[in-house]
């Protein structure tokens, strides 16, 4: 297993990371959870991400129960909810939420704590409630969620002037045919050495061999049970991706749900691949994908089956030039 440095922190993570957002309803019920983290961590993954809501608040419950005996084990990531919070009511806001997961979780620190950065919320008095827990011993570092590049370092230099701590990481969505963070997002971690965690790097399971370009969703799959993601994933143009892309994995001996993984964690900005899983079978594939290291060339020739371009293009034509009414 290759181990990763989270950005400017003493977290070193494994490559290939654990979802906690199929534990508990409605995905896997406490035993299989427990069977997937086990497997996790026999194979060597020691970062795990989840929070206090996932599973209908299972997921925290299921994992500190997995972790009795194995927390040494085990980096934890978990995230608080701004969307309550008003200026003045943060630190006990966050506070609240960060007690719950402790107790849910059962431990006595949360390793990285996440969480998003609002506009309403001055930053000197977000970053005031989150030392608070870190001087406490309840947080060693606290990440990022959905940060723009410019808000993001924005906060990062902010913390720095006023003596408080920054953060660490930064996660987002980002996938093979969802690549938007390349834009900003990835160079400004690179530019200021924050970690980058993607999630939904399946896209909701859709990069996988399970789909065939024309037929509808398997049965079984979240596609054929109505997910969001992968309806809004699944377009004729990532379809004609989707095929090429699984003939190319294919061809080089390894499925296109390999192939997603293995071309994310080629990304150094990448501190960890966060994969949900719903079977100790499913953690044994993702953990040999992580192990499948893309060259140069099999790179260009991936982002040119992707011809992704022209996402760029829409993207770069809907920002507002300056001096533009």
């Amino acid at each position: 297993m290759e181990y990763r440095a989270m950005g400017d922190s003493e977290l070193k993570v494994s490559v290939t990371g654990l979802g906690g957002n199929t534990f508990g309803p409605p995905r896997l019920d406490e035993e299989m959870s427990i069977k997937c983290i086990h497997e996790a961590l026999d194979l060597g993954i020691n970062f795990v991400d989840t929070s206090l809501k996932y599973g209908q608040g299972q997921s925290e419950i299921f994992l500190g129960k997995a972790l009795e005996g194995r927390h040494g084990e085990m980096l934890i990531a978990t995230k608080y909810n701004l969307r309550h919070a008003v200026a003045g009511s943060v630190a006990a806001h966050i506070t609240k939420q960060c007690d719950e997961s402790l107790r849910k979780l059962k431990a006595d620190h949360i390793d990285l704590y996440q969480g998003g950065i609002s506009p309403d919320i001055a930053l000197e008095e977000l970053l005031a409630a989150l030392d608070k827990l870190i001087q406490e011993g309840k947080v060693r570092y606290i990440g990022a969620m959905n940060s723009a590049s410019w808000r993001l370092a924005q906060a990062i230099d902010t913390a720095h002037v006023a003596g408080l701590p920054a953060f660490v990481s930064n996660q987002h969505n980002y996938n093979m045919v969802r690549r938007h963070v390349e834009l900003e997002v990835l160079p400004m971690c690179d530019a200021y050495n924050v970690g980058f965690l993607p999630n939904a790097t399946l896209a909701g399971g859709y990069l996988t061999d399970k789909y065939s370009k024309g037929q509808d969703a398997p049965a079984g799959t979240r596609g054929a049970a109505g997910s969001p993601m992968v309806a809004r994933t699944r377009t004729s143009e990532h379809e004609d991706i989707h095929d090429a892309l699984k003939g190319w994995a294919h061809d080089h001996g390894h499925t296109l749900g390999e192939l997603a993984l293995a071309w994310i964690s080629s990304r150094p900005e990448v501190s960890s691949v966060l994969t949900g899983v719903s079977s100790p079978q499913q953690v044994q594939d993702n953990v040999r994908a992580g192990e499948w290291k893309l060259t140069r060339e099999e790179t260009g020739e991936v982002n040119k089956l992707a011809s992704w371009e022209g996402d760029f293009e829409r993207i770069e034509g809907s920002i507002r030039q300056p001096g533009e009414g």
